[in-house]
């Protein structure tokens, strides 16, 4: 029996009346990407042999602003940076106009252009992540908006009335449209992807400031850390779903030992 997808929020009006919303079970969690570490991917199959983690169908822009700050990144790349360079050249680009009229990253081997594949000298991966890494910058600064984003989900939403909400929470398989419910496998819906030493909240602190502003965040953070030391109330948050079905497992297991 799979565990039931409880959830704990926390809600704050800023100094313009606008509500925040606030995901706890998801940020206090011990989520972390495991690109590289046997990400089964999001085919329809698992397949980590092929290392495409999240990148398979390519990044759709989010804005004008969004390719234009790529585009001049991806000009900041050396060949050996890039795995398929003259392939986009010769395509007329990495970026492009799909048939529904979405600007996308470009295809290349049944993945998206900018990923570098199982055996390229600078190994497998984003080659804007590595080539950020590589410069120490921030991948969050050289990647489309949906690449860092992911596993997080901003979204701002206004009532009828006028009244603002602003809600942060964990990128679910239903945010992918339609096509997300073929994915064999979507990290925040598995164990394997809850293995962290330390919360979404700190370990994706840069995303989370870049989303909803560094005075939203420390709000969030005195939130979290009065919870912690609160003598009166419970200092424990909620579990994850993911988190409370391996705890679960690992008890079955226990008993039919």
């Amino acid at each position: 029996m799979e565990a039931p997808d409880l959830r704990e929020w926390v809600s704050f009006d800023d100094a313009d009346g606008a509500t925040w919303h606030f995901d706890v079970t998801f940020l206090t969690s011990n989520y972390g990407c495991i690109y590289g570490q046997g990400c089964p991917g999001v085919l329809t199959e698992f397949a980590p042999e092929y290392e495409h983690g999240c990148c398979t169908y390519g990044a759709h822009f989010a804005s004008d602003a969004d390719r234009h700050a790529i585009e001049a990144q991806i000009a900041r790349l050396s060949d050996d940076e890039w795995q398929f360079a003259a392939q986009a050249a010769a395509m007329g680009g990495a970026i492009c106009t799909n048939d529904d009229g979405d600007t996308v990253t470009q295809m290349i081997d049944d993945a998206c252009i900018l990923l570098n594949r199982p055996g390229f000298s600078k190994g497998a991966g984003c080659a804007l992540h590595q080539a950020a890494d590589a410069r120490g910058e921030r991948p969050i600064d050289w990647k489309p908006d949906v690449c860092w984003q992911v596993p997080l989900r901003y979204d701002e939403h206004t009532e009828d009335n006028g009244h603002v909400n602003h809600l942060l929470r964990e990128w679910k398989r239903r945010d992918w449209g339609e096509g997300g419910a073929e994915f064999a496998w979507w990290c925040t819906d598995d164990p394997l992807a809850f293995r962290e030493d330390r919360p979404v909240w700190k370990s994706l602190r840069s995303e989370i400031i870049e989303l909803i502003g560094s005075e939203q965040y420390e709000r969030l953070v005195d939130y979290m850390k009065a919870r912690e030391q609160d003598d009166v109330g419970s200092r424990v948050f909620l579990p994850h779903p993911q988190v409370r079905r391996r705890r679960e497992r690992n008890g079955a297991m226990k008993e039919s030992s």
